[in-house]
């Protein structure tokens, strides 16, 4: 399978909406906004991603379809790793590729990481990806509906 990151086109954002309100995906990213459903307000996080220059963010292609995103954002040297694939593609090394594609054209250091604590998926690509845990919080997390454990990883190198 080619593995690609593109930038963000008009036509991935109706692609990225359906991905982002699954209900078995957002269960697992934990982490969400609390209305997946909003469209007004996924536009307005859109539009804000895409027009930020501190924001890297890529479309992510499987043979070349559409099957997720990989972003980084924040201010230097607090700089995090974000990605999405759609939950029909886990399992498949689709997260992993496209983590390291970005981590090759984003070469500042240190990244930084979250995820749910239960992510077992995710953090296993993490850390393939070289990222180690350096700590743990507790927050609500909107798509478990509850408090949740988290994990915060880093890349040094």
């Amino acid at each position: 399978m080619d593995i690609a990151l593109r930038p963000v086109h008009d036509s991935d954002l109706p692609v990225f909406y359906r991905q982002m309100n699954d209900p078995e995906a957002l269960r697992m990213a934990a982490f969400t906004p609390e209305d997946p459903a909003d469209r007004d307000r996924f536009d307005a996080h859109w539009t804000h991603i895409r027009s930020s220059p501190e924001i890297v963010a890529r479309t992510v292609l499987a043979d070349g379809d559409v099957v997720g995103t990989a972003s980084v954002y924040g201010e230097a040297g607090e700089r995090e790793v974000t990605y999405w694939i759609d939950r029909a593609c886990w399992g498949k090394g689709i997260a992993t590729a496209a983590l390291r594609a970005l981590l090759a054209e984003v070469t500042d250091r240190p990244l930084y990481a979250r995820v749910a604590e239960d992510n077992a998926g995710s953090l296993r690509v993490l850390r393939k990806c070289g990222f180690e845990v350096t700590g743990k919080a507790r927050a609500y997390a909107p798509g478990q509906g509850a408090e949740t454990d988290e994990l915060v990883l880093g890349l040094e190198r």
